[in-house]
């Protein structure tokens, strides 16, 4: 691949910061970094690759020469910021909700449908944590037996809020523990020894949360079958990084257990974890700071052998955001260098 001039816009978010880490530990082939954030920020400066680089404010005019955008400072931003970055020639790489819907934009996991990256026209959209986080075991179980319906139970952690919702949940254990009535900024209510439905709106005609119509549109999409169901609960727990998922799937074909264990260990992208012996599954804490999801607790009903239940822990951070879209990146300069574009 080709060395790259590369923006990340949002760099000073939790996405962002981890972003810089990922291209540093892969190697993602550089020519310059430009680092972009909100104008409290310009000015500050960030290390990569042992250099320090000058954080400047993100503007209309930010994106001249640049090859790559990655983007993560939020929906309006992007959508003011991005078709500016499209403009001057950039590719971008958007980790917001802003884009993911447009007919015109894929919307990519790549270790499910990394060919819709040919098809864009300058903006590629990273899907949503709690998406990537259940689709990434479910694609190679898909592969084999094609999935009709899911209901999904998310424990998402303070991590899917950014970096001020980390250091409230920190906060609010502390106070908490010391007898102090908690200081709730980020959050609606107390995270905390607390769990409650996903802080995002609400649509009282439909019950239904926008973290919970993401997982709907989103699967449908990726998977190019508007015929999944999709029945999602979506709830905050006081877990300080990596969201779980218990997740039921039904599937046009029985399957066993065997068979699930084999799909799932052989895939890319998983990590197998279903040591019924010894009660050992797939935990956060043990998520966290890894590219792969771990997968397990399968059982399968004995009756209806097409339906399969599994619990699954991914970072929310890494793969379900910052590292899904670095691999979208990778493939997108592999390809670009190869047709010399």
């Amino acid at each position: 691949m080709k060395p790259l001039n590369v923006a990340i816009l949002g760099v000073t978010g939790a996405v962002g910061q981890e972003l810089l880490e990922l291209l540093e530990e892969r190697r993602f082939p550089i020519a310059s970094l430009k680092a972009l954030a909100s104008a409290k920020s310009a000015g500050s400066k960030i290390k990569f690759r042992g250099q320090p680089i000058t954080i400047e404010e993100a503007r209309e005019d930010s994106f001249e020469g640049i090859d790559l955008v990655l983007s993560s400072a939020g929906g309006s931003i992007s959508k003011k910021l991005v078709p500016h970055a499209v403009k001057a020639g950039a590719l971008v790489v958007d980790n917001t909700s802003a884009f993911r819907m447009e007919p015109d934009v894929p919307l990519v996991v790549p270790e499910i449908n990394p060919e819709d990256i040919r098809r864009h026209k300058g903006v590629i959209a990273n899907p949503n944590c709690s998406t990537i986080i259940m689709l990434v075991p479910l694609f190679p179980l898909h592969k084999i037996a094609r999935l009709k319906r899911v209901i999904v139970s998310t424990y998402q952690s303070a991590s899917g809020a950014g970096a001020k919702a980390m250091l409230e949940l920190e906060n609010q254990a502390r106070e908490v523990l010391e007898g102090k009535e908690p200081t709730k900024q980020v959050f609606p209510h107390q995270i905390a020894f607390n769990l409650f439905s996903h802080n995002s709106e609400m649509d009282e005609a439909t019950g239904f949360c926008d973290e919970e119509k993401k997982m709907v549109q989103e699967t449908r999409k990726i998977f190019h079958d508007p015929s999944i169901e999709v029945l999602p609960t979506t709830v905050r727990v006081p877990v300080y990084r990596a969201h779980s998922e218990s997740i039921y799937a039904e599937f046009e074909k029985p399957l066993s257990v065997d068979e699930v264990r084999r799909a799932l260990a052989g895939a890319e992208g998983v990590k197998l974890i279903d040591d019924r012996k010894n009660n050992y599954f797939p935990m956060p804490i043990e998520a966290s700071g890894k590219d792969e999801i771990l997968a397990g607790r399968i059982r399968v009903n004995d009756k209806r052998p097409q339906e399969v239940c599994l619990f699954v822990s991914g970072d929310q951070i890494r793969k379900g955001a910052a590292l899904n879209a670095v691999q979208i990146a990778e493939i997108w300069a592999r390809t670009a260098s190869s047709v010399n574009v």
